[in-house]
């Protein structure tokens, strides 16, 4: 009977060759298993098919930004992320530790301490319920594709529709305030532009309602926000 423990699965996200090769004689040197990505595309599609333990994540990618890959990967998942990059000043280990990232090196990296780091992310991880797929009546949201459809076929949303359907999805049977659906949707800047919230929400509503005139799913909490319900 083999009684040691499953290794842990580390996904590298980076688009230098070199780079990736170091990592994974280093982490492969340590126990772990190792997969790799050369974009933020393929990193994300790895990361939702293949539920890695933790990922070590560079800012500098040819497609997405490392920033655009954290915000997206933390819609869906709490996944343990080490920022590896060579931008070492405090407004970019800010900005990567507000979207999301759990630890940030500067490269060039000791391999002692990258382990040092990974040890201490994958030791803090509690195992947790991640669903990337949502869904309510015939809608169903996936996460980790950023698509919705509807009694499956594709429904196309525009950016902002997306992220106020994710925002009200995030917080099911719960009211979102005007405020924070501008804040989190348009920026702190918008927190009182309510008139554009009336025009995407209206918008939204008839992509996904039976009836955008008298909604099922997102109700309007009249001078407050809005909330989502499975059905009256």
């Amino acid at each position: 009977m083999n009684t040691n423990p499953p290794k842990s699965d580390i996904l590298v996200i980076d688009d230098e060759v070199q780079i990736r090769r170091l990592l994974r004689i280093t982490l492969e040197a340590a126990g772990y298993k190792v997969r790799d990505a050369e974009n933020g595309a393929l990193g994300l599609n790895e990361a939702a098919v293949q539920r890695p333990d933790a990922i070590v994540l560079d800012l500098s990618l040819p497609d997405l930004s490392g920033l655009d890959v954290l915000r997206r990967l933390r819609e869906w998942s709490h996944i343990p992320v080490l920022i590896l990059s060579v931008r070492g000043d405090e407004a970019n280990k800010i900005a990567a530790l507000d979207a999301g990232a759990d630890d940030y090196l500067t490269k060039p990296f000791g391999g002692g301490e990258l382990l040092a780091r990974l040890r201490v992310l994958l030791r803090r991880a509690q195992p947790v319920g991640e669903v990337s797929i949502a869904s309510f009546g015939d809608i169903e949201v996936d996460f980790a594709k950023r698509s919705v459809t509807r009694a499956g076929a594709e429904v196309h949303l525009t950016a902002k529709e997306y992220a106020l359907l994710r925002l009200l999805l995030q917080h099911r049977g719960k009211v979102v305030t005007h405020r924070q659906l501008l804040r989190d949707v348009w920026g702190p800047q918008h927190e009182n532009d309510t008139h554009y919230l009336r025009v995407h929400m209206a918008n939204l509503r008839k992509k996904i309602e039976p009836s955008a005139g008298s909604p099922s799913y997102v109700k309007t909490e009249s001078g407050i926000g809005y909330r989502l319900v499975d059905r009256d």
